[in-house]
């Protein structure tokens, strides 16, 4: 176990009301996996993510790296270890794409230090790792949206870190890029054996390449597990309030999400059987 929440709440305050975000949730996640957060919008895949990563504190419970609590360790000491991929990055200056990936590296650099031939050399093979090493003199905001998702993931990548925290990655991106992504994301967890969670929208995404699902709603876990043990009709059902048809894809390799439509609410259900029993 790299990763882990044990019994995390932690809710949101503001001046007209205090919110739950989670409530009594515990994940743990595996050396070396790919765990894919599931969830409909605003069950705390998000808040769940910066708990994970330190940027948030739980009100209650703990988050560990390591067997260490994340509050017992310093913040840069935790960057040096986890990173984040935030669904959206908007720069405040026109930088290149070197500049944002050796952005990476940062947590590696003392006070007023200015990057070193290694830093360089570390963000130009993080860049190449995800295939953008060519995009280096561009500037960031000139890229597509895939290629713009690449030069964060490799400025992640370029902090060294040994758990990677995605939010969304494959959000507004075309079905090239999400293949894209998907495979990129794949062949990093195998290669450089970076232990990945990923919160996503994308079942199908999630269904290709996790090895392990955390299905969320209204702040708590409905379920957990393998992907295959997980992903199913009635999981979709439960967490979107869709009909579902899921099932191995001998081609794809994979399990395949095909929703059908919208699941019946009790009462079409109840007036169904009513009809059954009085054609």
């Amino acid at each position: 176990m790299i990763l882990s929440a044990q019994h995390v709440s932690y809710r949101y305050r503001s001046k007209a009301h205090t919110s739950f975000a989670l409530r009594d949730v515990s994940v743990a996640i595996e050396r070396g996996s790919l765990a894919g957060l599931l969830g409909p919008n605003g069950c705390g895949k998000t808040t769940l993510l910066r708990l994970l990563a330190g940027i948030l504190h739980p009100d209650a419970g703990a988050v560990t790296l390591d067997g260490r609590s994340l509050t017992a360790l310093a913040r840069r000491a935790v960057a040096r270890r986890i990173a984040i991929v935030p669904q959206e990055t908007h720069p405040a200056f026109d930088y290149t794409a070197m500049e944002m990936v050796l952005m990476g590296r940062h947590p590696h650099l003392g006070p007023f230090e200015l990057e070193s031939p290694k830093d360089v050399d570390v963000a130009y093979a993080a860049m190449a790792s995800t295939g953008i090493d060519h995009l280096a003199e561009r500037a960031y905001m000139t890229l597509s949206g895939g290629e713009k998702q690449r030069v964060i993931i490799a400025s992640a990548l370029a902090q060294e870190p040994e758990v990677l925290l995605l939010d969304e990655p494959t959000a507004s991106l075309d079905l090239g890029y999400q293949v894209e992504i998907a495979a990129l994301l794949a062949r990093l967890t195998r290669e450089r054996s970076v232990t990945m969670v990923m919160a996503t929208h994308d079942l199908n995404l999630a269904a290709s390449i996790c090895d392990t699902l955390v299905l969320m709603r209204d702040g708590q876990i409905l379920a957990q597990g393998t992907t295959a043990d997980v992903l199913d009709g009635d999981a979709v059902q439960r967490l979107y309030g869709v009909d579902a048809d899921v099932r191995f894809h001998e081609a794809a390799g994979h399990l395949v999400v095909v929703p059908v439509g919208p699941a019946p609410t009790l009462r079409q259900a109840q007036g169904r059987q009513v009809e059954g029993r009085f054609p």
